[in-house]
Parts: C-alpha cells; sequence; structure tokens
C-alpha cells in the first residue's frame, strides 16, 4: 500500500463517503474525511503530510454548498484509476477536486474552496 496516496473528503453525507472509501480501499488510498472545524488547518497538515503541525484555531463558520476532493500522494496513474472507477461506480461527479500542489500546501480549506469555485463558476458561464 502507498502510505501517501491520500484523497481527502470534504462536506460528503456517510452515503457517498462509504462509497468513495470503498473505492478507495480497492486502490490502496487512504481517505481521511475533513469535519468542518479542521477548515482553519493548513492541506499539507490535513494530508498529514511531515512537516506541518495543527493549529490551535477551531472553524465555527458555515460548511461548504458542495462537496470537495483533494488528492494528496498520488501519481497521474493511480488518479486516472480512481476516477475510472469512480465513473464505473456510477457515482454522480464532484465538482470540486484538485490535487495538493506546493502552493496550496499552505492554504486552508477554505482557500481552497473559494479558488476552486471562482473555477468551476468560470467554467459552467
Amino acid at each position: 500500500m502507498n502510505n501517501q496516496a491520500r484523497i481527502l473528503l470534504f462536506k460528503m453525507n456517510n452515503d457517498r463517503q462509504r462509497s468513495i472509501e470503498g473505492l478507495c480501499r480497492s486502490l490502496s488510498i487512504k481517505t481521511i474525511y475533513i469535519k468542518q472545524a479542521s477548515y482553519l488547518q493548513n492541506m499539507g497538515y490535513l494530508a498529514g503530510i511531515s512537516g506541518f503541525s495543527k493549529n490551535s484555531t477551531i472553524y465555527s463558520g458555515s460548511d461548504f454548498d458542495k462537496e470537495m476532493l483533494v488528492f494528496s500522494g498520488m501519481d497521474s496513474d493511480l488518479t486516472d484509476r480512481f476516477l475510472a472507477a469512480f465513473r464505473q461506480a456510477g457515482l454522480p461527479p464532484v465538482d470540486l477536486k484538485a490535487v495538493i500542489t506546493p502552493t496550496n500546501i499552505f492554504w486552508t480549506p477554505i482557500k481552497l474552496y473559494e479558488e476552486l469555485m471562482k473555477e468551476h463558476k468560470s467554467i459552467i458561464s
């Protein structure tokens, strides 16, 4: 199992989360469900990347309106296999998807969500 391959799940209902966790298990990808209270942590910490530490701030604002998936430690082949399995399972698509990058690794989920929403809105308009 690739200990670095992770998918962070945001704003998923229980059934959806279980379906995605099942797909991930079959591909040896770890899933991490991110609770709303953790939305002020940086993405590096949430993804379990060494060198990032937890801050003590707890988020108490509104939850996201849309689901979000964030891929960490996955090469393009594994990402493609996950996305193919996701489609093959007939799961409704997740509009907001990202890969941890050298830039967004320092962002909070709130900042990443805002950036993905801007991109999503520009694509659908």
